[in-house]
């Protein structure tokens, strides 16, 4: 990981790794007060978006209560199990396995029928194996659970169409 550090620290990429880290804390803490709520998030360099019904003083509390435990060390706040991550990594070793299935043996519908047992083994495997990766992804690579200075400076709901959305923005 050490050749990665350069990127993974450079300004640019380190604020989205924090603001990252950030709206999966805040997530954690919002679907513990409500777990059947369907949210999402969405992060950049100047904030995160939290799309969902959640008022914005609840919204507000929520921020403010995973900022202070990501503060305390509570690290594993930033690991989300529907995280991009998690199926971006799950979709690139499975479609590698089916791609790596379907290379071999001729290309005649009859043959690549006979290889369809392989590629379902080969594609369940990658799943299996991609299940720990997706979290450790996240831990080292698109978050950054030590948010260091950073700052929410405002919080701001938008309604589009029959999707309510915030704007949660911060400063490092």
């Amino acid at each position: 990981m050490q050749l990665l550090d350069p990127i993974l620290n450079w300004g640019p990429v380190s604020r989205v790794r924090r603001n990252h880290a950030l709206e999966h804390a805040t997530l954690q803490v919002l679907s513990r007060i409500n777990p059947r709520r369907s949210l999402a998030g969405y992060s950049d360099g100047g904030g995160f978006w939290i799309l969902g019904n959640v008022s914005t003083e609840e919204l507000q509390q929520a921020v403010d209560e995973a900022l202070a435990r990501l503060h305390a060390g509570e690290r594993g706040l930033v690991i989300h199990p529907y995280c991009g991550t998690n199926f971006a990594i799950t979709g690139l070793l499975a479609g590698s396995a089916a791609w790596l299935a379907m290379l071999t043996g001729g290309g005649n519908l009859r043959r690549k029928l006979e290889r369809w047992p392989l590629v379902v083994v080969l594609v369940t495997f990658a799943v299996i194996v991609a299940q720990p990766l997706g979290p450790l992804f996240q831990a080292r690579l698109t978050t950054q659970a030590d948010v260091g200075a950073l700052q929410v400076t405002e919080i701001i709901r938008f309604q589009r169409g029959g999707t309510q959305m915030h704007r949660v923005g911060t400063r490092h």
